[in-house]
């Protein structure tokens, strides 16, 4: 019901935006008017704070890190408050689309939202398929508030050069990079020193070492919901085929799924699956997935996909004896070949309909100050500024070494397209299968007609 609920949810926001842009005269290529550039936007004169009078609508999604630190959220906006004179309400919520969905089909729109893509509601995805996002290019040439730099020299090289970020490939930049994390697969170090076990560089000794955990009553892999195939997936596509077959899968290239690696992507997930511990498809959810986390922690299970905000996500849950949590980039298609990590991110956007367009686009370049950093830090939360990894201890200095031990940084994801009627979205298509395969190995055939058909008719309408 959840599911049907989203989806309605999803459909009334995109007719009613749809009105919106007509009654103003926009259009899925030129986005509503918005405030941007008005009188209330400018700065007050006299020599008062830059954005004194104003109010700033922040909508943020309530995630792991606000586990970790509560006041996150809360002390993010005060410091920007103090340094630029505005004022800011703040919404934050873990089911942030269902809170901000009705206020918006209202024309009540946030200044900026902090909502990454990947998420099962699609808000982000809509928007974004409907050209209904502000283009915040000029956000990266803006002075740091409260600092001299400006954000593009804060931000580390390569960050708002994927699709994550400009998801039109029209040169321009529409959603800010958030909150890095480097993602692969987590599991219990201390197990392995203890049983004399090397984590697999290659998925033959993966393989290999599924049969000598199995003879253990140890599954080999498990997954905390299907969703988390969304880094997953397109690693294995980078590290099996490399960066040219990565750009022709994400681009939903023709004959794409007909090649070798091809083959050895469905190989490998149809042989995880096969390798999986069994309750996993029904804890697979939005209320049980830490369940199958829980398995990595009571040794039920070797390895699963993660990010880096696991630590803190599973920091009061009870352990085996001599845990310690180990992270591995996934292994190389064979011996010599590419282990890979993810890089995932999320993401902050302004809705182009928003009422302050620039105090929003002020906002999103606080986001880079290094008092913002300072405080996301203490959430575990990691912004792609340069030199945030020097004060890193711990869990968190070991994660974000692994790219320094040979790993190959994956980012970016599928082309954006439009939305086609009666086709799935890519977590529907790509990775929801998985729990059907885990239980039936014949499932791998349907699933491989799905990708296939699904990727003729996805670069038939790429948004462009």
């Amino acid at each position: 019901m959840k599911k049907i609920f989203s989806l309605l949810l999803a459909a009334a926001m995109l007719l009613s935006l749809l009105a919106g842009c007509a009654s103003t005269g926009g259009n899925e290529t030129n986005p509503p008017e918005s405030k941007a550039g008005t009188e209330e936007s400018k700065a007050p004169e006299g020599g008062g704070k830059p954005l004194e009078g104003q109010t700033i609508k922040v909508a943020a999604l309530s995630s792991a890190y606000i586990d970790a630190y509560p006041d996150m959220w809360d002390e993010v906006c005060a410091a920007f408050e103090e340094e630029t004179g505005a004022k800011v309400e703040l919404t934050l919520e873990k089911n942030l689309e269902d809170v901000i969905g009705p206020s918006m089909q209202g024309g009540d729109y946030p200044d900026a939202v902090l909502c990454a893509t990947g998420r099962q509601a699609g808000l982000t995805e809509q928007f974004i398929k409907d050209k209904l996002i502000a283009d915040i290019t000029d956000v990266l040439s803006m002075t740091v508030p409260g600092e001299s730099a400006k954000v593009s020299d804060k931000i580390i090289p390569g960050f708002t050069d994927t699709t994550l970020t400009n998801p039109y490939g029209d040169g321009k930049t529409y959603l800010a990079p958030m909150f890095y994390s480097p993602c692969g697969l987590f599991y219990n170090a201390g197990l392995f020193a203890e049983k004399g076990w090397s984590v697999p560089t290659t998925w033959d000794e993966m393989w290999a070492l599924g049969e000598t955990a199995k003879a253990e009553d140890i599954s080999l892999f498990t997954y905390p919901t299907a969703g988390y195939f969304d880094t997953f997936f397109p690693t294995l596509v980078y590290s099996v085929g490399g960066p040219e077959f990565f750009d022709q899968v994400m681009n939903y290239a023709e004959g794409v799924w007909d090649t070798d690696a091809a083959k050895q992507c469905f190989d490998v997930m149809a042989k995880l699956a096969s390798y999986t511990n069994p309750v996993t498809p029904a804890q697979a959810n939005e209320d049980d997935f830490k369940m199958n986390q829980q398995l990595v922690l009571d040794n039920k299970a070797l390895f699963m996909p993660n990010g880096t905000w696991i630590v803190s996500e599973m920091a009061d849950s009870p352990r085996a004896d001599g845990f310690a949590w180990g992270m591995t980039a996934l292994p190389s298609g064979s011996t010599g070949g590419t282990s890979a990590s993810y890089c995932w991110m999320e993401q902050m956007w302004i809705p182009a309909a928003a009422d302050n367009v620039d105090g929003g686009k002020q906002f999103v370049a606080f986001m880079y100050s290094d008092k913002a950093a300072q405080i996301f830090a203490k959430g575990g939360a990691a912004q792609p500024i340069t030199g945030i990894t020097d004060g890193m201890e711990g869990d968190n200095k070991i994660f974000y070494a692994i790219y320094d031990n040979g790993a190959s940084a994956v980012m970016g994801g599928f082309a954006t397209t439009e939305s086609v009627a009666g086709l799935g979205s890519i977590q529907e298509v790509f990775y929801d299968p998985m729990n059907a395969m885990v239980s039936d190995p014949n499932a791998k055939d349907s699933w491989i007609a799905g990708i296939k058909s699904a990727n003729d008719q996805w670069r038939d309408h790429l948004v462009g």
